[in-house]
């Protein structure tokens, strides 16, 4: 009996636990990830093939490329100076009985960029005017969660993360491999990297030449990435890392009489 009242008292007199997980302060946590959060959506009507090709990530043809017509074009404040480029968000319709097609939302891939008009206040025609959170979607994925008559409609969007970490997590799923489309000439060589699952996006490259080691490359803009390096008669790997953090290596990508202009298949993310 004295045993027990001295274990009451010791556990009154105890501070309270604490955890000893910590992380970066750049990652966000695993509920501010998976969490709904109020943005804004209107869509276009592709009447003319060209619209579906070009884009500010630079994938070109987006059905070619395996993004099709599940794509978004992102506000200011969204996009990030194109390194959101290849992100999947899922974006759901709210608030509007009228419009909205209940129990329903999308999975979209950023591969444009939606200007701002300072012409038009924010909230009177810059609907891509900093803060807004806005999104652009082509007519057809609009229609899935929206009837068209709907216009600037208020949506709710989450993020892609594809790392154990994040409870609740969406993935954008791909069909095939990650493709590596490599241009330049001489010793400047740039690589558009498409059809990425998992998280989408892309935070650092690192290129291997059967010769040489690791080399990383920068950021061009979108999902293009460069390097200055004489790596000509050599394999090509490449290491991606993902903006959660994951990353895959795909060895021996590019043959040694690789040339500028071709595309090559590599390692994809698995994806739950």
């Amino acid at each position: 009996m004295q045993l027990f009242l001295l274990l009451l008292l010791l556990a009154a007199l105890s501070p309270p636990a604490t955890s000893h997980y910590s992380s970066s302060t750049s990652s966000p946590s695993s509920s501010s990830v998976s969490e709904w959060r109020p943005a804004r959506a209107t869509y276009y009507a592709a009447t003319n093939p060209r619209d579906l090709v070009g884009g500010a990530c630079g994938y070109g043809d987006l059905v070619k490329s395996g993004y099709g017509m599940a794509t978004v074009g992102l506000s200011e404040t969204l996009f990030e100076r194109g390194q959101i480029c290849g992100a999947c968000f899922e974006l759901r319709c709210v608030d509007d009985l009228r419009w909205c097609i209940p129990g329903t939302s999308i999975i979209v891939t950023a591969t444009n960029f939606c200007a701002p008009n300072y012409g038009f206040d924010p909230d009177g025609g810059g609907h891509c005017n900093p803060p807004n959170k806005h999104f652009v979607l082509p007519i057809e994925a609009f229609e899935k969660i929206a009837i068209w008559k709907a216009g600037n409609m208020p949506v709710q969007y989450r993020r892609s993360y594809n790392h154990w970490f994040y409870r609740n997590r969406i993935n954008c799923r791909k069909e095939g491999s990650i493709r590596f489309t490599v241009d330049g000439g001489g010793i400047f060589i740039s690589v558009l990297i498409t059809n990425v699952a998992g998280s989408g996006d892309i935070s650092a490259v690192k290129i291997k030449g059967s010769r040489t080691g690791w080399l990383p490359m920068g950021r061009n803009w979108g999902q293009n990435w460069h390097i200055n390096a004489d790596l000509k008669n050599q394999a090509l790997s490449f290491e991606v890392t993902s903006s959660d953090k994951s990353t895959v290596t795909a060895y021996n990508v590019a043959p040694r009489n690789w040339d500028y202009g071709q595309t090559f298949e590599g390692k994809q993310f698995e994806t739950p």
